[in-house]
């Protein structure tokens, strides 16, 4: 899972380590220095297999939520450190609050077990966040921006085993609880085409298969990653809440044009379906991971479809760059796809030379709609985005 910061994360986190050096002697400077340096920039791999672990502060300021703080850290390993094919696991978690009581809480994991023959997905969530509404359909105006209150609770395993090499079938159950709040009545979230305007929850059952021939999963220069997706949501709950059925196709490849050069591609679909599908159940462009450039939920339909390639050139153990492009929209049976571009580039920086885990820094651009500012993105994230 994607971790989403902004700048001044990394201006805290330096002044929050130097704030302890004028404490220290010059010799005891000049050691740390020397640790810090071999630590952080060392082209030395760790032999024994070991865990790697990263935390950054999460500190931020925006007018609707105030001063936010708190932490966001992940833990790479194996569970079996002598087969060498062992995958890497991870355990992610973020916790944030803000001076308007808001919170959100995140707790993701992506296990591989000994000989990869289970995989483990698991996703806990808890956020009490605000959000901007902009309608739905890919033809939404930044003038309509509708500012709405949220809560959501979120349940999520997906659990696949090992059927034949590199082929992997599994269930997943998801489970979601939001409420909305609407502080400025009149606005675009008031139309009569958005269902759920309340809240609502549903609890859905599927099934998942995988097809995974990549070299690292972390850091991927080699190899095909195919999942296909499905899940219902019976009549659990009634009234207003989510009944119906949601797909999601993802395909990935990577090709290594020379020793530091990857070409990697993906395509993506997420459909739901359903008589009278919530908003809060339909799907969102935009983000750190895919569609870069565009504020999570700029576009929002039923549909979403995406495809983005990435050149990436890692020109010594520690570093590499970056440049990317894409497209993607939103669409439904009441709203044509309308293709728009996502495009930028980025660093990279190996925090973890064994797992090939990375921190990633990506400045995006998408459309200039008519009368509106180019839309923009920056991201510090935690992994590759795909």
């Amino acid at each position: 899972m994607k971790l989403t910061f902004t700048f001044k994360n990394v201006l805290f986190f330096t002044l929050f380590c130097l704030q302890f050096l004028p404490t220290l002697t010059f010799a005891q400077e000049n050691n740390l220095v020397k640790k810090i340096i071999k630590k952080f920039l060392s082209s030395e791999t760790d032999s024994t297999r070991g865990g790697s672990l990263i935390v950054l502060p999460a500190v931020g300021y925006a007018q609707e939520s105030g001063f936010e703080y708190g932490i966001a850290s992940t833990y790479n390993f194996f569970l079996d450190k002598d087969d060498l094919s062992s995958r890497t696991s991870n355990i992610t978690l973020i916790g944030t609050l803000t001076t308007e009581k808001q919170k959100n809480i995140k707790l993701t994991s992506d296990i591989w077990t000994k000989d990869n023959e289970y995989h483990i997905l698991s996703e806990l969530r808890y956020r009490d966040w605000p959000f901007n509404f902009y309608g739905l359909g890919s033809d939404t105006w930044l003038a309509d921006e509708d500012f709405l209150g949220q809560k959501l609770i979120r349940a999520k395993v997906d659990v696949e085993k090992s059927i034949l090499r590199n082929l992997y079938a599994g269930v997943n159950l998801t489970y979601e609880h939001f409420r909305f709040e609407d502080p400025e009545l009149g606005g675009i979230f008031d139309q009569d085409n958005v269902i759920g305007k309340a809240g609502g929850q549903y609890l859905a059952l599927g099934v998942s298969s995988l097809y995974d021939t990549r070299n690292n999963t972390t850091y991927t220069t080699d190899g095909l990653y195919a999942r296909l997706k499905y899940d219902y949501s019976p009549n659990f709950f009634g009234k207003d809440n989510f009944i119906g059925s949601e797909v999601e196709v993802d395909l990935r490849g990577f090709r290594k044009i020379a020793q530091p050069l990857t070409l990697a591609a993906q395509v993506l679909y997420r459909g739901t379906y359903g008589k009278n599908v919530p908003f809060y159940a339909y799907r969102d462009l935009g983000g750190d991971m895919t569609m870069r450039g565009y504020y999570l939920g700029r576009y929002k339909d039923r549909n979403y479809a995406t495809a983005q390639a990435e050149l990436r050139y890692r020109f010594m153990p520690r570093f590499g760059i970056v440049g990317f492009a894409g497209t993607g929209g939103t669409f439904s049976p009441q709203h044509a796809i309308r293709l728009v571009p996502s495009f930028g580039g980025g660093i990279r920086y190996f925090f973890s030379l064994e797992h090939n885990s990375t921190v990633r820094i990506d400045y995006a651009l998408g459309e200039k709609r008519p009368g509106e500012k180019r839309q923009s993105g920056f991201y510090l994230s935690i992994s590759e985005a795909f």
